[in-house]
C-alpha cells in the first residue's frame, strides 16, 4: 500500500453514496505532495453578514500551506458585480488572491462581459479577457476553461485547449476544471455545453475534471463523454459547488456517481504528487472529511 494509501486507511476514512465517515485528516501534511484547493459557487453575502457567511466558512478551511486555489465559477453573487466582489469576496477568499487560479461562472457573466470577474483577478483570469488558460504545478498540467463562451470543435476555445493538450502531451498528469458540470446528479443535471472538451481530455488522458454549478459535492467514477464507466483511461470528475451559496438537494443519481454530499458548504483539498493525486473533501462542519481517496495517473 502507498504511504498516502496507508494514512488514509489508518485514519478510517471511508466513503458511501451519501458522504464519507467524519474523520480528521490533513492529507497535505501526511503525504508531503502539493495542496490545491477548490471550490464554486463562493461569496453570496445577501443573507448573512460578511464575517459570518458560507464563504467566510470555507475560506477558513483554507490552510496557509495550500499552494494553489481554484475557483469553479461563479465566484459572486448575484450578478458578478464589482461590489459583490469588494463587498463579499475580497473579505473572505480574498485574502487569497495571490494564490488563485480563477475560472468565471454564468452568475459571474450576468454582468455585461463578466467585467467585475476580470476586473478584479485581471491577470490571473488568463489573457484578453477569454477566461481560459493553462499553467504548470508540481509535475502536473493544470487548465482552467470557461464554460459560459463556445467551446465546440471550431471555437477559438476548442482550438487553444487541442494545441495546449498537444503541447504538454510529455506532462504524467493533468487537471482541468470549470464551472458547468458534464455530470451531475443536482437540480442543474448533465450538461453538455463542455462535452465536446470532455471527450478531447478523455483522449488526451487527463486524469481529473473538477466542476461547480450544482450546490453540491459529487464524485463520479472514470469515465468517458457518454458516461460508460472506463476505469483504463477514464476521467474523474469532481463536483464541488459548496463554496458558499445556498446548497441544492440531489436528484435521480446519475450513472458511475460513487459519493454524493449536500449535507454543508466545503472544500476539495487535492494532494499533487508525481504520476498520483489524494482528494479530501473537507465540510464547514467542524472541518469533517466526507470522502478522501487516492488515484494514479494514466500517463
Amino acid at each position: 500500500m502507498s504511504k498516502i494509501g496507508a494514512a488514509i486507511a489508518a485514519l478510517a476514512i471511508t466513503a458511501c453514496t451519501t458522504g464519507g465517515t467524519p474523520g480528521r485528516a490533513n492529507i497535505g501534511a501526511l503525504t508531503g505532495g502539493v495542496a490545491v484547493v477548490a471550490a464554486g459557487d463562493i461569496a453570496d453575502c445577501r443573507k448573512a453578514e460578511t464575517a459570518t457567511s458560507p464563504a467566510a466558512q470555507t475560506a477558513a478551511l483554507i490552510h496557509s500551506d495550500d499552494a494553489v486555489v481554484l475557483t469553479l465559477g461563479d465566484n459572486t453573487y448575484p450578478v458578478g458585480a464589482p461590489a459583490e466582489f469588494v463587498d463579499c469576496f475580497e473579505p473572505t477568499w480574498g485574502r487569497f488572491k495571490p494564490r488563485i487560479h480563477p475560472s468565471p461562472g454564468n452568475h459571474d457573466y450576468v454582468t455585461n462581459g463578466a467585467a467585475g470577474y476580470y476586473g478584479y483577478f485581471g491577470d490571473a483570469a488568463g489573457p484578453e479577457r477569454r477566461g481560459y488558460y493553462s499553467f504548470n504545478l508540481a509535475g502536473w498540467h493544470i487548465i482552467s476553461l470557461n464554460s459560459n463562451v463556445d467551446a465546440r470543435p471550431g471555437s477559438a476555445q476548442y482550438a487553444w485547449l487541442l494545441a495546449d493538450l498537444a503541447a504538454s502531451a510529455n506532462m504524467p498528469c493533468t487537471l482541468a476544471y470549470w464551472h458547468h458540470p458534464v455530470f451531475s446528479s443536482g437540480p442543474h443535471g448533465n450538461g453538455d455545453q463542455m462535452v465536446d472538451v470532455f471527450a478531447a481530455l478523455h483522449s488526451a488522458g487527463v486524469d481529473l475534471v473538477l466542476a461547480g454549478h450544482d450546490h453540491t459535492y459529487e464524485r463520479f467514477a472514470p469515465q468517458d463523454a457518454t458516461g460508460k464507466a472506463d476505469s483504463v483511461r477514464g476521467v474523474r470528475s469532481i463536483v464541488v459547488g459548496t463554496g458558499g451559496a445556498e446548497l441544492y438537494t440531489f436528484r435521480t443519481p446519475r450513472p458511475n456517481s460513487e459519493v454524493r454530499d449536500a449535507r454543508s458548504h466545503g472544500i476539495l483539498r487535492l494532494i499533487l504528487l508525481p504520476q498520483r493525486y489524494a482528494w479530501e473533501f473537507i465540510s464547514v462542519d467542524g472541518g469533517a472529511t466526507r470522502d478522501a481517496g487516492e488515484d494514479t495517473c494514466h500517463r
